[in-house]
Formats: structure tokens, sequence, C-alpha cells
């Protein structure tokens, strides 16, 4: 288990291959090498994610997600574990991998203005990065991905 601090100051742990029941889900894709990012509405640019429905699977949750936020279906899913948040309520986000099928405009998607793609996210402007991609557990799990065995 390893063990980081959220910008709040919260204790944060990632748990590789774990199987811990998950209320949300955050993926980490790519497309032709760069990755596939959201341009969230309040936060700024991050990685697609958010919360499993009532009935849904974390995997159809990620699928639902990834095109809501982006208009993109993906291919190469690759489970990672779950990422942690312990607050007065802890919350469980299952991790994700994956490689972008395909990428569809839609009129409108959801929370979001849309997709945005970075060979790196060092090059996103400071003024349009969400906090989330300056969260250290977060940072650790982009780092492992540029790692492309991780995404074969």
């Amino acid at each position: 288990m390893l063990r980081f601090k959220d910008h709040k100051g919260r204790k944060v742990t990632l748990e590789l291959g774990s199987d811990a029941p998950p209320g949300h889900i955050l993926c980490i894709c790519r497309m032709d090498g760069k990755y596939l990012l959201t341009d969230h509405r309040t936060r700024g640019i991050e990685f697609p994610g958010g919360k499993i429905e009532a009935g849904e699977s974390p995997e159809e949750a990620l699928h639902r997600e990834v095109f809501e936020e982006t208009g993109a279906s993906l291919d190469a899913v690759k489970y990672i574990g779950a990422y942690t948040v312990h607050d007065a309520k802890p919350f469980v986000k299952a991790v994700f991998f994956a490689e972008v099928k395909d990428i569809f405009f839609i009129c409108e998607y959801s929370e979001t203005h849309g997709p945005v793609i970075y060979r790196t996210i060092e090059e996103i402007p400071e003024d349009r990065r969400s906090f989330l991609l300056d969260d250290a557990c977060i940072d650790y799990l982009y780092q492992m991905s540029r790692n492309d065995e991780f995404f074969k």
C-alpha cells in the first residue's frame, strides 16, 4: 500500500490490484501516445472520472464517464487499483489505464468542455490545470502510465 497526502492534507492510499468496492472511477487515457484529458467546467484540465451509478460495474462506469466527458470509446482497459481518500466519510476510486479506440464529437459533454490532448501533463498551462493533477497519488499514477508496458 502506498500512502500520500492530498491538497487538503487528507491521507490517500493506493492499493495496486485491490478489490476494495469503489464508488468512483478515474481513468488515465492515452491516444496515439498522448494523454486524453477533459476540461472540467470548474476545476480545469484533468483525467476523466466520476461516480459509479447504482447497478453499474466499475468498468461500465469507466466507459460511460470517459464517453460523457470526452466523447471517447476505450480499448485495452487495464485495472490498476484502488485510490482511497481517508476523510470523515472515506471514498474509493477504481483507477484504470486505457487506450482510446475512437473519439467522437458529442453535442453536450457532462460537466466538461470536452476533450483535450497533451503529449505530457507538464505541457498543460498552470492556469488551466485542475488541482487534481497536483495530487501526489495522481502524479504517481501518471508517472506509472509513462511506462508503455502498462498499456499493453
